[in-house]
């Protein structure tokens, strides 16, 4: 659920030194974050959709700080708020106003850049992947911060387009899915090396306090799921389960601690049961304050699906709960989590968790981080997932990973559980235990 913003007019004085603060920080940070890219790939022009909002800005400003040389073109529908990011960031920067809606409009600004970030969700729902079939028609690169299961798999149809293309594009990349699907990629990579047994069990545990600063468009996203059957895999069986039940309390180590988590459909389970050959998978997700999680529940009990799954209703929904969200946010903060643990026949038992104190600020690290890694060509023509050797190869993980963690307050992977958590006994009942 997100920050709280504050808006106040005090006079122009103060307006300007705050705005001359922020600009300091951000310079600050451009000159610790910096990674050396080839010199092809430093001036690369990035356009990125949804640009004005939270991920997409945030996206930018990660972006920027990771390499100031990049040309970054920020696109939406609001030129006061493009115009505002782009003062931020500064002279490699523009503004472009663009309607993902209108087609011809959006291949005119796709022709001269080299890459295409989609962050302006939510996805769910969603009956095209316009933008993609934009990239493939202008052989432009192509990433999405998708977290949803049907937008993943029609994406994941243009394959063969995407080829004739050839251009890269990867799906669900972001935090999470994205980040977590890469960490699970390393951890059946590195169980196969070091275990006797098969691959039994991988569950994805997250957790963000409130919104995670993230705003209207992860409270659509939280509401819309509420409509949706939870895939997950048992012994190679396909099933459904009910939304936001099956709760378990999962360690997430150091800063965070024990957190209450419940069922979501989420892509990365079929995308790593399918790709990583996992047998049982499953996904869970939960939030700050606790009483959150108790709405969602009463929300999924009381109110009709038919009506969790129409976006219009959803939006004036959240529309009426964004103020009182807002507010509360103000006192939970933003953290978040995530949690991947890999179960093998032999106990080899494996964990990755990956904690930071901003949701908003670690969501646009990770993006950059995926950003840069298809420009550095990463990613081989075709449409593929994080976890896919040919959406991130191998020997990139590495350093996707490295970037993706800056700022963390905890970032271990292929760790035995005793060794990160405060009590290693899981408190939960079902298949999932």
């Amino acid at each position: 659920m997100a920050s709280l913003g504050m808006y106040w007019n005090t006079g122009i004085k103060k307006k300007a030194v705050k705005m001359a603060s922020s600009a300091k920080e951000i310079n600050n940070e451009k000159q610790n974050n910096r990674v050396e890219l080839p010199e092809k790939v430093k001036k690369s022009r990035v356009l990125i959709l949804g640009g004005t909002g939270r991920v997409g800005g945030s996206t930018a400003i990660s972006l920027s700080k990771f390499c100031p040389d990049l040309h970054i073109i920020i696109a939406g529908r609001n030129r006061e708020k493009g115009n505002a990011m782009v003062s931020k960031l500064g002279k490699n920067s523009e503004f472009a106003e663009v309607n993902i809606d209108d087609r011809e409009a959006l291949e005119a600004n796709l022709t001269d850049v080299d890459i295409v970030v989609h962050t302006a969700g939510p996805f769910q729902q969603s009956e095209n992947c316009k933008v993609l079939e934009a990239a493939i028609g202008t052989k432009t690169a192509y990433l999405d911060v998708c977290d949803d299961t049907s937008y993943a798999t029609r994406a994941k149809s243009y394959m063969n387009k995407a080829l004739e293309a050839n251009i890269p594009a990867i799906t669900t990349g972001g935090i999470y899915p994205g980040v977590s699907n890469v960490m699970a990629a390393e951890l059946v990579r590195t169980a196969k090396l070091e275990s006797n047994g098969e691959l039994e069990r991988l569950r994805f545990y997250y957790y963000t306090a409130g919104t995670g600063g993230a705003g209207p468009t992860i409270l659509a996203t939280s509401f819309l799921l509420l409509g949706e059957d939870v895939v997950a895999y048992n012994k190679g069986e396909e099933i459904k389960l009910k939304p936001y039940s099956g709760m378990l309390t999962i360690d997430f180590g150091i800063g965070i601690g024990k957190k209450d988590v419940f069922l979501l459909n989420l892509p990365e389970v079929k995308s790593v049961h399918e790709v990583l050959g996992v047998p049982t998978v499953s996904a869970r997700f939960g939030t700050d304050p606790f009483f959150w999680n108790w709405g969602m529940i009463a929300m999924r009990n009381l109110l009709p699906r038919e009506f969790l799954r129409d976006r219009s209703k959803v939006q004036q929904l959240v529309q009426l709960f964004d103020p009182v969200v807002r507010a509360v946010d103000g006192t939970s903060g933003e953290a978040v989590s995530m949690r991947v643990d890999l179960e093998c026949s032999d106990g080899h038992n494996r964990i990755g968790i990956f904690s930071h104190k901003r949701l908003s600020r670690s969501v646009g690290i990770s993006t950059a981080a995926f950003v840069l890694a298809i420009l550095e060509g990463s990613t081989k023509p075709g449409v593929w997932f994080p976890e896919e050797p040919e959406g991130i190869a191998v020997e990139a993980r590495e350093v996707l990973l490295q970037r993706a963690s800056q700022g963390t307050i905890n970032f271990i992977i292929n760790k035995a559980p005793w060794m990160v958590e405060t009590n290693p006994k899981e408190l939960g009942f079902g298949i999932y235990s």
